[in-house]
């Protein structure tokens, strides 16, 4: 005779796990339908900086000594004075969401390593600059403490019309998607106008493409 018993048992068993299952693979498929629509709108608000064309307009740039520049598109520039340096760039947002620009680091010549300088040396802008997306802005920074490491030697780079590698560090309007974007300021025989161009760019809050 059928033991019953076990037989509800056992049914009641594989009831148990086909019900497990399906809550797994529902479970499995939420969560990839959420990572889908988190990339989605990352990638909809995801700035990408990169220096602007020579064809761009030109942009009035000033700092809080009230000294202005005018920076043409494609184009950098690098002052020295004895009391400040002064950094100006014309770049391009060619992500489709809002950069936040935060942060640079200085080198002088032209950087090649492919990594980026760590966090904690780079210089905290005196205020957020916002480039739209897929418009024209600007970055700028200056160094105005004489004794700084790097004030004397960038001032000698200039002189000498030496190559600068500045590494922008911005993010989204949410403060994500932290980027950083290295340009190269290239001289270009046109007195302190030198070309901007850029050559690598890092993600800090998810893995690289490359």
């Amino acid at each position: 005779m059928a033991d019953w018993t076990t037989i509800a048992s056992l049914a009641t068993a594989g009831g148990t796990l086909v019900l497990a299952v399906a809550t797994y693979a529902s479970v499995r498929s939420s969560n990839r339908s959420a990572q889908a629509s988190e990339r989605a709108l990352s990638a909809a608000i995801r700035p990408v900086l990169v220096n602007s064309k020579l064809q761009d307009p030109m942009e009035k740039v000033g700092f809080m000594d009230q000294r202005w520049f005018k920076v043409e598109g494609g184009r950098a520039i690098a002052e020295a004075t004895d009391d400040a340096i002064y950094l100006v760039m014309s770049v391009r947002n060619v992500g489709p969401g809002l950069a936040v620009l935060d942060r640079w680091h200085l080198k002088i010549d032209r950087a090649t390593e492919p990594v980026h300088p760590p966090l904690d040396e780079f210089r905290r802008l005196t205020r957020d600059i916002y480039v739209p997306p897929g418009d024209v802005g600007f970055w700028q920074g200056a160094i105005r403490e004489v004794d700084d490491p790097m004030f004397a030697v960038t001032k000698a780079a200039i002189a000498e019309g030496t190559p600068l590698t500045v590494d922008v560090l911005y993010a989204d309007h949410e403060g994500g998607q932290r980027t950083i974007t290295r340009f190269g300021l290239i001289p270009a025989g046109e007195g302190q106008q030198r070309l901007c161009v850029v050559s690598r760019h890092w993600n800090l809050d998810r893995s690289n493409p490359r």
